[in-house]
C-alpha cells in the first residue's frame, strides 16, 4: 500500500520557485507547486511506508536550500 502526503513548505523570501524546482527532482515527489498563503510550496509525495516517507522528508526534502520549515500531512482514508 502506498503512503501519500502533502508536504507544506515555508521558504526564505524569493526562494519558492527554486525550492519547488529542486523538490520535483526528488524520487517519490509527485508534484511541487508554488502557492500563496501561509506556505510557499506544496509538495505531493508518495512512498512505500510511513518510515520511507519520514526518511524522504528528513534526508531529502529538508535538505533543499532555502527551506525554512516543513509540515508533513499524511493522507488518511476515513
Amino acid at each position: 500500500m502506498t503512503v501519500s502526503a502533502y508536504i507544506l513548505i515555508q521558504t526564505e523570501v524569493g526562494k519558492a520557485a527554486t525550492v519547488a524546482s529542486e523538490a520535483r527532482k526528488i524520487p517519490g515527489v509527485v508534484s511541487a507547486d508554488d502557492v500563496t498563503g501561509p506556505y510557499d510550496v506544496v509538495v505531493i509525495a508518495e512512498s512505500e511506508s510511513m518510515d520511507d516517507l519520514g526518511r524522504m522528508v528528513v534526508s531529502q526534502v529538508q535538505a533543499v536550500d532555502g527551506i525554512v520549515r516543513t509540515t508533513t500531512c499524511p493522507v488518511v482514508k476515513l
